[in-house]
């Protein structure tokens, strides 16, 4: 569960002030909002990337409001996929593993399960550099699921891809993280795109959360 309580914060001239919202486990919920209605800002500040003036932010039922990134649980997707340049597919996806020393055999287990589920095994040897829009995609899906995180944040994902692969990569969004019974926050500016994946409608207007239940 992802949960936010009477958030604040300020960037410069921009602030938010008292945002609340919940996203219960195995909810996949879609924020949506105007540019410069603070969707990215609200997204960063739950992954830790921006501090916060006062509120509290649970993940899993645990207050992560003062922790750092990596201490968080929480896998985040940005926008381009940020593949490290300098490692292969394979490489990619054993990164977090690799960092927590788990033992090769595991991660080896565990590279090659999230690969076969993302129909990405041809790729495992292949430069982020000579992948396509929608491979990047999968590949920063798998990555991130490999930290076995209790929340997953998507800040526009589908974005640059072409309409039939939008449609396979929404399926196997949502596939992917009932199998594995995650709480997702998914930023989009598509209203097909929020009614195709969302079970929950997160709308920022004028600084307050609207929530709509859709399936």
């Amino acid at each position: 569960m992802i949960s936010v309580d009477n958030l604040c914060l300020t960037q410069g001239s921009f602030s938010l002030e008292a945002i609340h919202f919940d996203i219960p486990v195995n909810t996949y919920a879609v924020l949506m909002g105007g540019s410069g209605s603070g969707k990215t800002t609200i997204m960063e500040t739950i992954c830790g990337l921006r501090k916060i003036s006062s509120g509290t932010i649970k993940v899993g039922g645990n207050d992560v409001s003062d922790l750092r990134p990596a201490e968080r649980r929480i896998a985040y997707v940005p926008q381009d996929g940020a593949l490290f340049p300098t490692l292969n597919v394979g490489e990619q996806i054993a990164f977090s593993l690799n960092v927590q020393k788990r033992p090769t055999e595991e991660v080896n287990k565990i590279v090659l399960e999230l690969a076969e589920k993302l129909e990405i095994i041809p790729l495992l040897q292949r430069m982020p550099q000579l992948l396509s829009g929608g491979e990047i995609q999968r590949v920063a899906l798998a990555r991130a699921l490999a930290m076995e995180p209790a929340a997953l944040c998507l800040d526009e994902p589908l974005s640059a891809l072409d309409e039939d692969l939008h449609d396979e990569i929404c399926e196997l969004l949502r596939t992917v993280v009932k199998e594995r019974c995650l709480s997702v926050l998914h930023i989009t500016h598509s209203k097909r795109e929020a009614k195709t994946v969302a079970d929950l409608l997160l709308r920022i207007e004028k600084g307050q959360i609207h929530t709509e239940v859709l399936n």
